[in-house]
């Protein structure tokens, strides 16, 4: 084999890459698309690279979002999901690699989903009162409220937890609130399990979650949870 033949078999020979334990499997050719990115320098020898112990090259960057980085480099296109909520992220792992027609398309202002598209949100909230001094910590009241415009989803929550309907203490145009207590935590969790699954299986994914804990009054703690649901929905023309 003369010395072109080695070097191309080289560029077109599989290398593996751990980055932040993701394994991906690639090209050199691929890795090198753009000489003058961050990968490319790398792969053409002019810094260092480093090797987990199995022997791949180690980049300690986003393993989830150097999917989209790899398969711009094999198309020069970028391909997001319609429901891509990670762009900011996605920006600076582009910026970092230095991959410039990458970096100008995530500049571009084009609009992130679909023009006959909209998200739709649903926010669950729990709302716990707990007594500061009883050992094992009692649950004074707590409260579940499903907050959403999607008419339909509280429609089927009423319609589908009648279990729960003596607990049902609000019902309005965008809410349903259910409240227990004292000390029934459990129907509490069970409901709550309950919810997210149904409005999972309705099409909505967890966008965030939070927790916040503050102190009203000497004898009591609240703590309150939040999720966030969303789901892309096509407009209909009136």
């Amino acid at each position: 084999m003369d010395n072109g033949d080695w070097g191309n078999s080289r560029l077109t020979h599989p290398v593996t890459l751990n980055v932040g334990g993701h394994l991906y499997t690639t090209s050199i050719s691929t890795l090198q698309r753009y000489p003058d990115s961050m990968l490319g320098a790398m792969f053409r020898g002019d810094f260092p690279t480093t090797r987990d112990a199995q022997g791949n090259y180690f980049i300690d960057r986003d393993g989830t979002l150097f999917r989209y980085i790899l398969n711009f480099l094999r198309t020069s296109e970028l391909t997001l999901p319609v429901d891509f909520m990670e762009m900011d992220l996605l920006r600076k792992e582009a910026d970092f690699y230095q991959i410039e027609p990458l970096i100008q398309c995530l500049s571009d202002p084009k609009p992130l989903y679909p023009l006959d598209t909209f998200e739709q949100v649903v926010e669950l909230s729990s709302t716990r009162k707990l007594s500061k001094y009883s050992n094992p910590v009692a649950v004074i009241i707590t409260q579940l409220t499903i907050t959403t415009k999607v008419h339909s989803l509280l429609e089927g929550i009423s319609n589908n937890f009648t279990k729960w309907n003596k607990h049902m203490m609000d019902t309005r145009d965008c809410q349903v609130s259910f409240t227990f207590g004292p000390c029934d935590h459990h129907q509490e969790v069970s409901l709550r399990v309950h919810l997210m699954d149904y409005i999972t299986k309705q099409g909505f994914t967890i966008r965030n979650t939070r927790v916040h804990h503050m102190s009203e009054r000497a004898n009591e703690n609240t703590v309150e949870h939040h999720w966030t649901f969303c789901r892309l929905a096509y407009k209909v023309e009136d």
